[in-house]
């Protein structure tokens, strides 16, 4: 049995990444394909009730090292519980969110160092990498412009301006790392134009892996 491909949806806030691969996945269902879509942290029980601790506004408190720590925590069981069995089964993995995130958020924004996290990742992750990453790209200032009118900012959401340009760094950072696995799409354009190049991206993936 062929293995799924797994695809991963990246970007600063305010990116529309959600709002892409909600949409795609919608289209590859329609076409037929065996297809999942998931979302760190999260996607199964105990990586949802991670994901409340780690973006509750009220833990302002939380050290840097504790946050990146449970992510890869909610990461691990995610990936053994349903990325993994998934892919196994020739299924189509759509995630929003995974180790790009640490690199940039943890690694840059927080300073403990893109290497520092991915390493600790690796007891995490294992040999499981995406087969393509697909990293949204919108300037800070727009990004939180978008986000602005959320009925509901988690803890990130309320970080300084400043911590949101480093996000951006970050990624950045980690784009210019791995080129052969991180597509990146412009998406200071309009919804149809991203949701466009976006596909196009993840239907050569499906389509060769």
């Amino acid at each position: 049995m062929k293995k799924g491909s797994f695809i991963t949806f990246e970007g600063n806030e305010g990116c529309g990444k959600t709002t892409i691969s909600s949409r795609i996945y919608k289209q590859l269902v329609e076409e037929g394909y065996d297809v999942m879509q998931t979302r760190e942290p999260g996607g199964i029980e105990i990586a949802e009730k991670i994901r409340e601790l780690i973006l509750d506004p009220a833990h302002t408190a939380m050290d840097a090292r504790t946050e990146a720590l449970l992510y890869a925590a909610a990461r691990r069981q995610h990936l053994v519980e349903k990325v993994i069995p998934a892919l196994e089964k020739g299924t189509i993995v759509l995630c929003d969110r995974f180790i790009d995130s640490s690199l940039a958020y943890q690694g840059v924004a927080r300073g403990l160092g893109i290497d520092e996290i991915y390493e600790m990742n690796q007891f995490a992750i294992a040999d499981t990498m995406p087969d393509a990453t697909l990293l949204l790209r919108v300037t800070p200032e727009q990004g939180l412009q978008r986000i602005a009118s959320r009925q509901h900012l988690d803890r990130l959401d309320q970080e300084s301006e400043d911590f949101h340009h480093l996000v951006a760094k970050g990624y950045d950072e980690v784009a210019a790392r791995y080129p052969e696995r991180i597509t990146v799409i412009d998406a200071n354009q309009d919804v149809d134009t991203v949701y466009a190049n976006t596909y196009k991206k993840v239907k050569e993936v499906i389509d060769h892996v």
